[in-house]
């Protein structure tokens, strides 16, 4: 049975192949497909003043050094975005979840950087093994965020990122190349600031 599968499966490739043709191997142009999510929890990122999440296409191509190919939901919403097409500006990327006692303390730094970066950076969280999106929203609500979130309740991005615990904070420049990692909770708005500077080469 397993060679039948084996067989089936390579026919069903050279068919892709071919109705490909010269595409073949490039990453989707398409827009990445929504996904269902409740209502009521798209009026709740709504109601804190959450924005969506960009669009991306639903595959890219990683660039060494960067972030993975993969597709994370947005939090309140049904939107999916691909990390590895988050190019074209500096980013800062925050790994963080509810539960997260650091996570609460360096809150309220990352709500002063991301007003003060404004479009100079595109801030983004990670709401990180988190079982209730619920319970997230209400503390991105609580913590002034409004800056968009994705989640990652399955704990996808913690292999090709390679970091094993959370908070934990990615300083990625406008190629999608991660520059630096800052492991554990951020201790204040200036250092993020200066790392943004070092970095990313952005001052604010």
């Amino acid at each position: 049975m397993r060679g039948v599968g084996s067989s089936a499966g390579a026919a069903a490739a050279s068919l892709a192949l071919l109705l490909a043709g010269c595409t073949a191997g490039a990453p989707s142009s398409e827009p990445a497909p929504d996904r269902r999510v409740e209502p009521a929890l798209v009026a709740q990122r709504e109601a804190a003043g959450i924005p969506d999440c960009p669009e991306t296409p639903a595959s890219a191509t990683a660039v060494e050094g960067g972030l993975p190919d993969l597709l994370l939901g947005c939090l309140g919403s049904g939107r999916q975005v691909n990390l590895a097409a988050l190019r074209g500006k500096p980013m800062i990327i925050n790994f963080w979840a509810q539960w997260c006692a650091p996570c609460r303390l360096e809150a309220p730094h990352l709500k002063e950087f991301a007003a003060r970066a404004g479009d100079d950076v595109l801030v983004l969280g990670v709401d990180f093994a988190d079982p209730d999106p619920a319970l997230a929203l209400e503390f991105a609500s609580e913590a002034g965020w409004t800056y968009p979130h994705l989640t990652d309740p399955l704990k996808q991005t913690a292999g090709p990122v390679r970091f094993q615990g959370i908070p934990i904070t990615l300083y990625v420049d406008a190629e999608g190349v991660i520059a630096y990692r800052a492991i554990g909770g951020i201790a204040s708005t200036e250092q993020m600031v200066k790392d943004a500077d070092t970095f990313l080469g952005v001052r604010l």
